[in-house]
Formats: structure tokens, C-alpha cells, sequence
């Protein structure tokens, strides 16, 4: 059971097209699995296993049929609580859509299941994916597997949970603000955040429009950086539904030869100071990639610094009156969050949002006219590693107090940049907690970040089983 829930998916994949395990066999150990640390770590909130087993047994009968199969076909995944799923409650963690069966499949699910792969169930998200803790109302608190009294990041939390404990292989979760990469570095787990456009964002809850079609992004979470690849490969390319969808389908990475690349990496991106176990491991992978062969310079590109207030001001103050607004006439559903959040932000003028618009375009041209000799940027994931569930406030990060927010400035710039970015677990707190690294690239250019998160992946160690 140990082999069939810990391998890769890639692996699994293979060992189910040359019949070393059956489609049956690998689902019944993940199901098995969910049911042993489930209760601790409330990560899946709805689980599909009956009609999981029906696909199974479908999928076994095809391979002995000799059909064609898909690159996922027989194998298990999740899916975070906020895509929607023919026949499945999807409930993005709020009490308004306790009851919300939606009758299609969002683009992402739907290309996974066009792949072969079969759906366990959905996993646990903050209300409407709003925080980097995975608590709602309705589901209660999802945990970190490294540490049950910890949270395991979102808005993507109960996603990273899930695969990092052996309950699926890989799943597909959404980042606006770092709502894939934090997870994945709070869980020990990689991630990919891939360009907007990349990857269908159709079928989302909340809505991926205006500005949040050039911020958000849907992607993969897996324990190995080969399934990203795998899971990339399936679910780009073009949706006529998404805004900014583009015509580019996934294709593969290891061919690439990352010794001809430059990199810039920083350990402070002006704005938040890191832990010292942070700030090490980011060298420790620049170290890495120097060894390997990469021209590798310390060196922050201009203006990054401006990235968190962007976000705040064209992705922040954009998004939040509108899910208040939701509530409008039911505000006795409404959660702590989002009632905080509502006090909290007020909708921007105009003036403001369009200042801050021009602004975000004027950075991104220029951090990525910069990255044109350097196409690859290494920094922190987050200012800290995963925190305590009681923990409220603030942080004290190197003698610094910082308000709550603020260690996710590292996640947030590359959201309102548009640029696509992975997790690598390439260290550990003095806790013990896993501690990733952010390489991000250049636009569209996901294939190149993979074989840079490869490398790291190859000579850190990588992805560790947690103690759960």
C-alpha cells in the first residue's frame, strides 16, 4: 500500500498501462489511506469513493479490452473545493452554497477526467479561497500533516494536505495571491502557478473576470515536479469560456538545458524580512543551481519592491466588495473572514483602481524586459513557515513586527505580474517545517520553471513524507 500511495503519479500511471497494479488496487489504497488520516487532518471535505471504484473497475476493463488510454488513466487525484463537479456539492467553504450541486464540470476537472484520472473528492478551502489558512464556516479547519497544530496554508490547503499525506497523488488548485505556492511550502509538496491563460480558469468559484482573469491562475499540486509536468500537459491549452485563454498546450521540460540559463535570486524583496532558516534555504538552492552549471547572480529586480501594494490595489480591493456583496439580504451566512475582510477593504475609485492598473503594467514590463538575460528568478515562497492555528495578528519575523499579510508579499507580486511560478521543498525550519522555494519565470515560459524546480528537486532531496 505504502508503494501504490507514496509513488509518483507519473509512476503510477506507468505501472497501470503495464498492468503492474490495477486501476482497483491503486484507488482502494487511497481510499484506505483517506480513511486513516482524514479524521486528523480534514482534508477532504465530500468524497466520491463509490463512484471512484465504478471508474476504476471501468478503467481496468478498457486496459483489457487493449484500448487507447489517457496519461492519468486509472489514476487517483483531488480537487479543491472551489472548481465545479457534475453531480458533486462545490461549497468554496461558504454556508451560501452548502447545497450547490453544479451539473458540469469546470474545464480543469473535465480535462482531468478526459485524461483517465479519477476524482477521490474535494478538498478544504477558507470561505470563497479568501485566506492562507483552509477554515470555513461550514467544514471547519484543515491541518498541516507536518504538524497537526498547524495550518496547512491557502486557499489550496486541504489540496497540499491531501498529497502530501498520501491521500492522492496530485490535485488541482487556484493562486491569486499564492494560494498554490503557499500550501505547497507549508506541506512539503511542489506546486506550479502557471501564466494566466495558461490553464483554463472557467468553472471557479469565484468568477475569473476582470481583474482577476489577469491575477489568478489554475494549476497543479503533486509530490514530484515530473507530475507537474504531467499534469500541465493536460490541462493547458485553449478554453473559448476563459478571457485571457491562450492556444498553447503543455509540453515536455526535461529536454531543456538549464546550463545555458541566468538566474537572479534575493532573500528580501524589500517589503518583509524572512526567517534566517528562510533566507538560508533560498541560498542553499541558488548554491544548488550554481553547482549545476547555471550562471547564478544575488540580485532583486527594480521595483519589486512596489509588487504587494499593486496587488492590494488593482487584485485586493477588486475582489472583496463583490463577495460581501453576495451576502447581500443573507449576511446571518456570512463567516468571520469574510465579514473582517468587508470592514476591512473598502471599494477603490475609479481613479484608484485604474492608477494602480497602469502601474502594474508599467512594473510588469519592466521586471520582465529585466528578465530577458536573466529568464529565471529564485526567492522565498513566504517570509515564515507554516504557523499555529491559534496564532492571530500580526508576526515577529528577525525582531520586525509585521501585520498579517505581509509574509505572503513574495507570492503576491508574481500574481499581480502575471508570471508563472514553482514550489520546490528545499529545506527545513528549526521546528522541522518544510521550506520551499518560489523559481519563477518569465511569461508562458512554465516549461522552463520545471526543469529549473527538476534541478532543485534532484539535488535537495526534495519532497519528504510527513509524519502523519
Amino acid at each position: 500500500m505504502t508503494e501504490l500511495i507514496f509513488n509518483s503519479a507519473t509512476k503510477l500511471a506507468e505501472m497501470i498501462r503495464t498492468k503492474q497494479a490495477s486501476p482497483s488496487e491503486v484507488v482502494e489504497a487511497h481510499i484506505r489511506r483517506i480513511e486513516e488520516v482524514n479524521p486528523k487532518l480534514n482534508a477532504f471535505v465530500t468524497t466520491t469513493f463509490d463512484r471512484a471504484t465504478e471508474e476504476a473497475r471501468a478503467a481496468e476493463r478498457r486496459i483489457a479490452r487493449g484500448d487507447s488510454v489517457g496519461p492519468l488513466h486509472g489514476v487517483p487525484v483531488s480537487v479543491k473545493d472551489t472548481f465545479e463537479t457534475a453531480g458533486v456539492r462545490t461549497v468554496a467553504g461558504s454556508r451560501l452554497l452548502e447545497s450547490n450541486v453544479p451539473d458540469h464540470d469546470a474545464p480543469v476537472v473535465a480535462r482531468l477526467k478526459q485524461a483517465g484520472a479519477i476524482v477521490l473528492g474535494k478538498t478544504n478551502v477558507p470561505e470563497f479561497a479568501m485566506d492562507f489558512r483552509s477554515e470555513n464556516p461550514v467544514f471547519g479547519r484543515t491541518s498541516n500533516p507536518w504538524d497537526l497544530g498547524r495550518v496547512p496554508g491557502g486557499s489550496s490547503g486541504g489540496e497540499a494536505a491531501a498529497i502530501a499525506s498520501g491521500c492522492s497523488t496530485a490535485g488541482v488548485g487556484s493562486d491569486l495571491g499564492g494560494s498554490i505556492r503557499v500550501p505547497s511550502h507549508f506541506c512539503g509538496i511542489v506546486g506550479l502557478k502557471p501564466t494566466p491563460g495558461r490553464v483554463p480558469v472557467s468553472g471557479h468559484i469565484p468568477v475569473c473576470v476582470g481583474p482577476f482573469a489577469l491575477g489568478n491562475s489554475n494549476g497543479p499540486l503533486a509530490r514530484r515536479v515530473e507530475d507537474l509536468g504531467l499534469m500541465l500537459k493536460v490541462l493547458a491549452g485553449f478554453d473559448p469560456t476563459d478571457p485571457v485563454s491562450v492556444p498553447l498546450p503543455g509540453r515536455d521540460f526535461p529536454e531543456i538545458d538549464v546550463r545555458k540559463l541566468r538566474v537572479m535570486f534575493y532573500t528580501h524583496d524589500g517589503c518583509t524580512p524572512v526567517t534566517a532558516a528562510t533566507r538560508e534555504t533560498v541560498e542553499r538552492a541558488a548554491k544548488a543551481l550554481s553547482d549545476r552549471g547555471l550562471e547564478v547572480v544575488e540580485r532583486r529586480p527594480a521595483g519589486i519592491e512596489r509588487g504587494p501594494e499593486l496587488w492590494h490595489g488593482f487584485l485586493g480591493q477588486a475582489g472583496v466588495p463583490g463577495i460581501v456583496k453576495m451576502y447581500e439580504g443573507r449576511e446571518e451566512l456570512m463567516g468571520p473572514l469574510i465579514r473582517a475582510l468587508g470592514a476591512m477593504v473598502q471599494p477603490a475609485s475609479l481613479e484608484q483602481f485604474l492608477g494602480a492598473w497602469f502601474s502594474r503594467d508599467g512594473l510588469r514590463a519592466s521586471v520582465v524586459s529585466e528578465m530577458m538575460d536573466s529568464p529565471i528568478i529564485l526567492a522565498p515562497v513566504t517570509a515564515i513557515p507554516a504557523f499555529e492555528h491559534e496564532h492571530q495578528g500580526g508576526f515577529t519575523i528577525q525582531g520586525e513586527e509585521v501585520d498579517y499579510l505581509a509574509p505572503f508579499s513574495y507570492t503576491m507580486t508574481y500574481n499581480v505580474l502575471g508570471l508563472p511560478g514553482a514550489v520546490v521543498p528545499c529545506g527545513r525550519s528549526p521546528e522541522g517545517l518544510p521550506i520551499g522555494v518560489q523559481i519563477v519565470g518569465r511569461p508562458f515560459e512554465e516549461e522552463t520553471v520545471l526543469a529549473v524546480a527538476a534541478v532543485l528537486e534532484e539535488s535537495l532531496g526534495g519532497y519528504q513524507r510527513p509524519p502523519v
